[in-house]
């Protein structure tokens, strides 16, 4: 197990630490072989701004239901917010995860096992408007012990799915980007994880990721090629990606992403995250999931729709992450050549 990132979230500001600098991490959980409930749940501290803030998003099969909370960072003990905290039992192979009683309904008591290394790299990107993006960037698959209580039913999650993402570092991305695709797909030996970022032409702007395989390697990926199926407001229906890595391995996956729900939008996405909100700010509010809620209709297009895959006549599962500029200079372009 790879073991050279530090884990713990940086709580403390530095001398030479940007007012922008952010430490997030972000988890996903979703059963085998079922699209709801998906929960998705994050938080990050920002020492220069004394922030920190933290989100809740739970699909059913019906609603999405979205909490937001922040407060002074100085007014925690440095691993929580609102109903979540969070412990790195150890070091990119294992975390403790709870959610306390709250207005979604759901309460969380996990434990994330690592079950691959992960794959850590840097994202720098210099923006139309000037700005410098540059972060650290880690994602690593896993699965979870503990349980799920949602409107008073608990669940042994056991066995069940689930990625994070820790990223680290200044981001300020802003225009141009046409298509943004993150894809963490689960099979029983290896994850397929990338993120990939196109301009409103279909050149690629960013592309980093690996196959993350359970016996320990990681084979880079070194071109994604995607046809994907979109519907009239931006939401993805399904879609099929051909992955090439450094090895020479090439993977055609297809994606169902029927099952609706997953807008970031209802975890503050879209430029809310380390804003300044005094103690104990929280937000909570309701998306139907019947066509009136949608990429186009909300503040951010980004979307974590869980997903059921296929690979070589095996069934895998996982979140495909993705946003479509709203600019009417974009059409969305295959890439996969017919």
């Amino acid at each position: 197990m790879t073991d050279g990132f530090h884990d713990a979230l940086v709580t403390h500001t530095a001398e030479d630490m940007p007012e922008k600098f952010f430490d997030r991490f972000m988890f996903n959980l979703h059963p085998d072989g079922a699209a709801a409930p998906s929960v998705i749940l994050g938080a990050g501290v920002y020492p220069p701004r004394n922030v920190v803030d933290g989100f809740v998003v739970l699909t059913t099969e019906s609603e999405q239901r979205n909490l937001r909370f922040s407060t002074e960072h100085s007014d925690t003990d440095g691993a929580s917010v609102g109903p979540l905290t969070w412990e790195t039992v150890e070091d990119n192979k294992t975390w403790r995860i709870q959610l306390g009683e709250n207005k979604t309904g759901l309460e969380l008591d996990l434990l994330w096992r690592a079950r691959a290394p992960y794959w850590l790299g840097s994202v720098d990107v210099k923006n139309t408007d000037g700005n410098v993006t540059a972060f650290d960037h880690l994602f690593q698959p896993g699965r979870y012990e503990g349980t799920l209580t949602l409107d008073g039913t608990t669940t042994d999650v056991g066995g069940w799915y689930g990625l994070r993402d820790r990223s680290r570092g200044v981001r300020t991305m802003s225009g141009g980007q046409g298509l943004h695709i993150w894809y963490q797909a689960q099979f029983p030996d290896r994850t397929f994880g990338f993120l990939l970022v196109e301009d409103r032409v279909g050149g690629r702007i960013l592309l980093e990721g690996a196959v993350m395989h359970d016996d320990g390697r990681l084979d880079d990926i070194a071109d994604v090629r995607h046809d994907l199926v979109f519907t009239s407001g931006n939401d993805l229906a399904s879609g099929t990606v051909e992955i090439v890595t450094a090895s020479g391995a090439t993977y055609r996956v297809d994606a169902d992403a029927s099952a609706g729900g997953g807008f970031m939008a209802g975890g503050g996405y879209g430029g809310h995250h380390g804003k300044v909100r005094g103690r104990d700010h929280e937000e909570f509010d309701v998306y139907p999931l019947d066509g009136t809620v949608g990429p186009k209709t909300l503040d951010s297009a980004l979307t974590d729709r869980c997903c059921t895959f296929d690979w070589d006549g095996q069934t895998g599962y996982g979140i495909f992450e993705f946003a479509l500029s709203r600019s009417s200079s974009y059409a969305y372009r295959a890439s996969i050549a017919t």
